[in-house]
């Protein structure tokens, strides 16, 4: 078996990298823009490349049987149609949610005729940094929607399970929702990162306008979507879905555990 990692540096496809090596994986070529700085680990074939341009991606799909394809939704088709014309036989998306702007990368992929698995992950619980800066400064959180609940998912869970389902084609056709282990509220979620470094750290609500302000600055146009999307977890919070636990090979990630690994961040 031979595997394609795109995306190799990004915060996923490197693990997903180490995850493959781990896991004895016979064949991994990893494609980055810039190999020098990759850092990738002895054994990993490298090629030069980006699904954002699709065409450079060509040379690095010769003699590659299965493709683990990173989040580019423009570039998508392209891409798909280069790996359908390589000879690849089996594609691993990452996408997300239903309905999100990921999302739109699975038709793409079931349409090429090829094997497909799709992994649908939440929300980040490297996301959670969003508040350190917070935390180091000032010891309290100014954001809105405390009550807002969602099942944050580690990194290294998703690519422990991007690599079990590139080296196994039983999830062929299979497109697993993806969460962490436990459902939080925001507040919750600061409560535990201030633990973390021996600290009461309140969460005081700001409203909605003032939360699109904070965050515009670092999110850009997503800074509505994003404050809104907490919005609609008040009513609707995020359920656990018991895909990630039946995937992993070990517990997976709690928000705690995280935060205790991360947790010079916001010292």
């Amino acid at each position: 078996m031979s595997i394609l990692v795109t995306g190799a540096t990004g915060n996923v496809g490197r693990l997903v990298i180490d995850e493959l090596i781990a896991r004895g994986a016979p064949t991994v070529r990893a494609l980055t823009v810039d190999p020098a700085k990759a850092d990738l680990p002895d054994g990993v074939e490298v090629a030069v490349g980006s699904i954002h341009k699709p065409d450079s991606v060509v040379p690095a799909l010769q003699g590659i049987s299965t493709l683990y394809l990173a989040p580019h939704p423009p570039t998508a088709q392209a891409v798909v149609d280069r790996a359908v014309a390589a000879g690849v036989q089996r594609i691993v998306d990452l996408t997300g949610p239903e309905g999100s702007w990921w999302d739109e990368i699975e038709p793409v992929v079931e349409a090429s005729g090829l094997g497909w698995t799709h992994l649908k992950p939440g929300e980040f619980t490297h996301n959670a940094l969003m508040w350190a800066d917070q935390i180091k400064i000032s010891r309290e959180v100014r954001d809105a929607y405390p009550k807002s609940a969602n099942a944050l998912i580690d990194l290294a869970d998703i690519a422990a399970v991007a690599a079990v389902t590139l080296l196994d084609d039983r999830h062929l056709g299979r497109a697993y929702p993806l969460t962490g282990p436990e459902t939080l509220t925001r507040a919750e979620k600061v409560a535990i990162m201030g633990r973390a470094v021996g600290a009461d750290v309140p969460y005081l609500e700001i409203d909605r306008e003032a939360a699109i302000a904070q965050w515009e600055p670092s999110m850009g146009e997503f800074a509505q979507w994003y404050v809104d999307g907490a919005a609609d977890l008040v009513e609707h919070p995020q359920q656990v879905d018991p895909s990630l636990a039946e995937l992993l090979d070990r517990p997976p990630t709690t928000f705690a555990d995280w935060a205790e690994a991360n947790a010079d961040q916001w010292r």
